[in-house]
């Protein structure tokens, strides 16, 4: 079941790949994430100390949450990964030019897990032929829709 969708890196970028991982959340993160508190829009994924992080995603506390913790909602979530995931996306990630995006957030067996996307940057042409086709596409289902 999914929680949330980043459409913006479909629209940024070519998006060739993508991979699920598990994210280390505090409880209040998780309490946060069910009342669907969350976003992702601008959020990347980098590879620091040994390790993947979520970069700049918003996680916006309940006003339930208790006093002793302190919520920091745009804090670097680490991300949990097999190690030989981890080695093709260092290989692809260095050498090839790639960069790695969240795409989505959702539950697997309880647990909350992200895909991300192993992508290329979109220049402002394509970004326009991509929107072109999906205006055209749009047209085309009203079209078939009429013609019935």
């Amino acid at each position: 079941m999914s929680i949330i969708n980043n459409k913006k890196a479909f629209h940024d970028y070519f998006i060739e790949e993508q991979i699920e991982a598990g994210i280390v959340l505090e409880g209040w993160e998780v309490k946060a994430i069910r009342a669907g508190r969350v976003q992702i829009k601008e959020s990347y994924i980098q590879w620091k100390k040994g390790a993947f992080y979520l970069v700049g995603s918003h996680i916006t506390a309940l006003p339930t949450a208790s006093n002793h913790v302190k919520p920091d909602p745009v804090r670097q979530r680490k991300l949990l990964l097999k190690q030989s995931e981890i080695n093709k996306l260092i290989g692809k990630v260095e050498r090839s030019g790639y960069t790695l995006v969240p795409v989505n957030m959702h539950y697997s067996h309880g647990y909350v897990k992200i895909d991300m996307g192993l992508a290329k940057g979109k220049k402002l042409h394509d970004k326009r032929q991509s929107s072109k086709e999906k205006d055209w596409n749009r047209e085309k289902q009203r079209l078939m829709k009429q013609a019935r």
